[in-house]
């Protein structure tokens, strides 16, 4: 699935970064070498990225 239309971003990328400690969508965003744009995703990106957490 693609989290971030505007960096292409997909949601196995934000599990990885989450794996790799990004704690927050702006940590992802720097984890994975991108900027934010609209912020549409930031709200899927900290489900997906609380998802891991809770999992570790």
């Amino acid at each position: 699935m693609v989290v971030c239309v505007c960096n292409a971003i997909r949601e196995s990328q934000v599990r990885d970064a989450a794996r790799s400690g990004s704690l927050t969508p702006c940590q992802m965003y720097q984890a994975l070498g991108r900027q934010p744009k609209c912020g549409q995703c930031a709200v899927v990106a900290r489900a997906i990225i609380e998802e891991e957490r809770a999992a570790a």
